[in-house]
């Protein structure tokens, strides 16, 4: 546990180094862009195309339509174990349940990161106070099907940040701030989907998706002239089953991302309604296709009740450089779920070598869904 806080800045530096992407456009309140379950995380940290499960809130709302029943489950990890601070951790809980009267499913979920308890000092090292820092988003979703193999889903979030419960001398505002985003993604399941001069159906061992998260106004600690962005991400992928047979599923999932955040050398960023253009256009076409991660996953299960699960995860080594394996497991009996999923880094002390997340599910009063239907 932190015991000194040498100002705000400690707090700050424990924020931006959480997700260790600063990818040139920095933006606030990255937490929202931490891979909230295990499964997924398992799988290279990609979910857009797989989203069958409640977790889909996060990864694509839109796999929320094709999901039927209950399902609540609970995520936590020890954020970046390699600084050993034990109150220093992650914790996603989710919730699906059906809605006919709505023709979908309604969807919620908190997001919370701990950073610790900090005792504020100045020229001595007499305490004057004690705080703990933390950040939540709040998520409710409705999913639906515009048709048989298309499902939409959209997001709100609420989000809050409380870095320090006070401010400087010289700045007005405090370390705390509040906004709200939205997100919006679609998946498409086709019945049937044949490869031209091939006669090969592969429809049903396909999923595609997309995802646009996190949009919304910029946050302010200080004031408005100051205010950083959200950390707008935009995800593509691909999945598919490459085993289907009643004791057999391997399913192969590919995904990349972007960030969506235009900021100006002089600290400035543009609106997010802007971004959608120019954090395209701010850099030559070979430097904008450096700015995506990719993320490539396995996931095999044996008769529905056993997962194992592998992943590779990329991001350019002038944005962010973070490079990593995935391992994972998975379990099911009856109603209850338990998945895990481990992080291994290719550099000795890097902050998210050694990452394990831990899921609980409770799923019922639907069919279970095992991979990419």
């Amino acid at each position: 546990m932190v015991k000194k806080l040498f100002g705000f800045a400690v707090v700050l530096v424990a924020v931006c180094v959480q997700l260790v992407n600063a990818q040139v456009s920095t933006s606030a309140v990255p937490f929202l862009l931490i891979a909230p379950n295990s499964r997924a995380s398992g799988m290279g940290e990609g979910g857009v195309a797989l989203a069958d499960d409640a977790s889909a809130l996060y990864w694509n709302p839109g796999g929320l339509a094709f999901q039927e029943g209950h399902e609540v489950s609970i995520s936590h990890a020890n954020w970046l174990p390699a600084f050993n601070l034990s109150d220093l951790y992650i914790e996603y809980l989710v919730y699906r349940r059906p809605v006919p009267q709505l023709d979908g499913n309604v969807t919620g979920s908190v997001t919370f990161l701990n950073l610790g308890k900090f005792e504020r000092t100045l020229d001595s090292p007499t305490p004057l106070e004690t705080f703990t820092a933390y950040e939540f988003g709040i998520t409710l979703g409705y999913s639906t099907k515009l048709s048989d193999e298309l499902g939409l889903g959209i997001n709100g979030r609420f989000i809050h940040s409380r870095l320090a419960p006070f401010g400087t001398a010289e700045e007005q505002g405090t370390g705390v701030a509040s906004g709200f985003s939205f997100d919006i993604g679609m998946l498409y399941k086709p019945k049937a989907l044949e490869i031209p001069f091939t006669g090969l159906d592969i429809g049903e061992h396909l999923t595609a998706g997309f995802n646009l998260s996190n949009v919304g106004p910029a946050i302010s600690y200080i004031d408005r002239a100051q205010a950083d962005p959200l950390p707008t991400s935009l995800r593509f992928g691909v999945g598919y089953k490459i085993l289907n047979s009643e004791f057999n599923k391997l399913t192969v999932i590919a995904e990349v991302s972007k960030l969506l955040v235009r900021k100006h050398a002089d600290g400035s960023s543009d609106p997010f309604y802007k971004a959608f253009l120019t954090s395209w256009a701010d850099k030559s076409f070979k430097e904008e296709l450096r700015e995506f991660d990719s993320s490539l996953g396995l996931e095999y299960w044996y008769g529905g009740w056993i997962a194992l699960r592998a992943g590779y995860f990329y991001e350019d080594p002038n944005y962010g450089n973070r490079k990593f394996l995935t391992f994972g497991a998975g379990l099911r009996y009856d109603i209850f779920g338990f998945d895990f999923s481990y992080i291994s880094t290719f550099e000795e002390q890097h902050p998210l070598g050694e990452t394990l997340r831990f899921t609980l599910l409770i799923s019922w009063g639907g069919t279970p869904q095992v991979g990419v239907e």
